[in-house]
């Protein structure tokens, strides 16, 4: 039930498997060791960047939310925006 609102899209973009990821291996040591293995989409950077702008987020913030590093979100930004 926590994860059928997620499930019941036709199709999942990147952040909808992020979010499952979390929700899944929460606490979890093989949630911080695959966090190398991480690759984004251009569609996936810029929803990233558009839930900062919404949110009204610094890099910082951003990047606890989304587990990443600070230095990724401002290249992003430098590349995208």
């Amino acid at each position: 039930m926590e994860f059928k609102s997620i499930l019941d899209k036709k199709t999942l973009s990147t952040l909808d498997v992020i979010k499952l990821n979390q929700r899944i291996f929460r606490g979890n040591e093989y949630f911080i060791l695959n966090q190398k293995h991480r690759s984004y989409d251009k569609k996936a950077i810029l929803e990233i960047l558009d839930y900062q702008k919404i949110n009204k987020l610094n890099n910082k913030q951003l990047a606890l939310k989304f587990n990443m590093s600070r230095n990724t979100i401002g290249k992003w930004k430098k590349i995208f925006l």
